[in-house]
């Protein structure tokens, strides 16, 4: 059962993001790890991209399951982040060497590689760190708790621009920060196109963007759909009147608020009926029901099917 994102942003309106797009800042590096090797890279105060140019490996974030690595994935990484690239060696992913690094806030660093094992890379990605606003003020990744990744093809050029990046910040000529900054952003163009086709969750972030307002409060209930959100909790986050926001969210996403809700606390126990051994009393606690018989009733009319029936059917494919 593939879920599809809840909601998608229209061509229109991605037209009108990607007019006012502008990336302020950028310091590029160059990450290379050998086989057997783990390379942590501490947060930053901005998001980070990171494109794996060469190899086969892994990102690991926390207790989130691994991001796997192949040629031409892109990751985004929420600010304050810090995470391991990993390459397996003669006993897997157990036992790894392990180097950290902490990347440098400055254009002007002398710090152009990290590398993590003394052999021949098995893993190169070109990473860095930036700002991303719309509209003249707003974060195009605010709030972004979870990373976003994507997986292009060689056709998409993305490693050539930003090889051609890197390359021009460590030139240091005139101008070199700008065409940095201007590679980078189509980089994120690339990224953003993708959210009208891509099947992946993270596309609803950017759906809502045309409204900063109500963009704030899809945030909150994204992040956090348990929580006891209520029309009123949410306009207050949105800085409307209930009346206005309800108006507004309806407008911007084309369903109204709690319908929204329901359907981001659903998935959310669909994901861990899936992936994990909870018992459905505890599932339907985690998506904010207050009984089982209420989660089942809204979980039957939204999928089709009883919450057991999910757990079953994915035993059963194992």
């Amino acid at each position: 059962m593939n879920e599809r994102p809840l909601l998608r942003i229209s061509p229109g309106d991605l037209e009108g993001l990607l007019g006012t797009l502008d990336v302020s800042f950028v310091a590029l590096t160059e990450c290379v790890v050998s086989m057997g090797y783990s390379l942590e890279l501490g947060g930053m105060n901005a998001p980070g991209i990171h494109y794996n140019v060469v190899g086969t490996g892994r990102a690991v974030f926390g207790n989130r399951d691994p991001i796997p690595l192949m040629p031409h994935t892109l990751i985004i990484v929420p600010p304050n982040s810090s995470f391991r690239i990993e390459v397996e060696g003669s006993m897997g992913f157990t036992a790894l060497r392990s180097v950290k690094k902490q990347p440098q806030m400055t254009s002007s660093s002398t710090i152009r590689r990290f590398s993590a094992g003394d052999g021949d890379p098995s893993l190169i990605l070109v990473c860095g760190y930036f700002y991303a606003t719309y509209g003249a003020c707003a974060d195009l990744f605010a709030g972004l708790t979870e990373p976003i990744f994507e997986q292009f093809d060689v056709d998409d050029h993305v490693d050539t621009k930003l090889q051609t990046a890197l390359s021009e910040l460590v030139a240091q000529e005139v101008g070199s920060g700008a065409m940095s900054a201007a590679l980078l952003k189509q980089v994120i163009v690339l990224l953003l196109r993708r959210s009208l086709v891509s099947m992946n969750a993270w596309v609803e972030r950017f759906s809502v963007l045309k409204d900063p307002l109500v963009a704030k409060a899809f945030a909150e209930m994204a992040m956090r759909p348990a929580d006891d959100h209520s029309l009123q909790s949410l306009a207050h986050t949105a800085c409307l009147s209930r009346s206005a926001f309800a108006a507004r969210f309806t407008e911007a996403i084309g369903k109204a608020p709690m319908q929204v809700l329901r359907e981001l606390r659903l998935r959310q126990a669909m994901f861990q009926l899936k992936g994990s051994g909870l018992a459905i009393d505890l599932v339907a606690r985690n998506a904010g029901y207050a009984s089982r018989s209420s989660f089942t009733k809204a979980f039957r009319r939204t999928y089709g099917i009883e919450p057991s029936a999910v757990r079953r059917t994915d035993a059963t494919a194992v």
